[in-house]
């Protein structure tokens, strides 16, 4: 999970601790995946899956990842030295991807859920791409398909565990919206753990 060249900073090692401890929300199937190992000293990495159901069939509604980058020295691109990157991915009705305000609404899910969540942060960038397929010849009686993705890197403003919690709590609300699903309402609390 933690890719490491230097021992474990105290603030990473708290971070890695409420990835663990994390009460992921129960629509979602975490997975701890390999880390990338020469974009920062330390970091570790997750990949989510939104499961569902369509005409008594199991489908994926969505699907994500998130790395969290830690550099104690700092980053100047990251004006900071914890970095947070993220994507997310969903299929969506095809008369969405028409809407030329997709991609602004897909850029404001991922704010909504940071500011939501009283995750501070600072330096965002990404991009939100919405794209549409058609089938053609032998193919031509698979059902149209229409796809939106959110890439997206912010820098968290991380003096705490609480604060790295925040930014989980945001990405899960992230991938869920992106997977058509309502936020979870103001003061309910995730109970149950689902982790591969």
């Amino acid at each position: 999970m933690v890719a490491t060249k230097q021992p474990v900073p105290r603030l990473f090692d708290e971070a890695a601790s409420a990835v663990m401890s994390m009460a992921w929300r129960p629509e979602l199937i975490i997975e701890e995946i390999p880390a990338p190992q020469r974009i920062a000293p330390h970091a570790l990495a997750l990949e989510a899956e939104v499961p569902g159901q369509f005409g008594g069939e199991d489908i994926e509604l969505g699907r994500g990842r998130l790395v969290l980058l830690h550099d104690p020295a700092g980053n100047p691109s990251w004006d900071g030295d914890f970095r947070c990157v993220t994507y997310a991915r969903a299929e969506v009705d095809a008369e969405m991807v028409v809407d030329p305000l997709l991609t602004e609404v897909g850029w404001s899910w991922l704010t909504d859920a940071l500011d939501r969540y009283d995750a501070a942060y600072t330096a965002p960038s990404g991009t939100v791409t919405a794209v549409s397929s058609r089938a053609f010849g032998a193919m031509s009686s698979d059902p149209p398909r229409a796809e939106v993705e959110i890439r997206a890197s912010w820098t968290p403003l991380v003096s705490s565990a609480d604060d790295i919690t925040r930014h989980l709590m945001s990405w899960s609300e992230l991938l869920c919206t992106t997977a058509g699903l309502p936020p979870l309402p103001a003061g309910v609390v995730v109970m149950s753990r689902r982790r591969r």
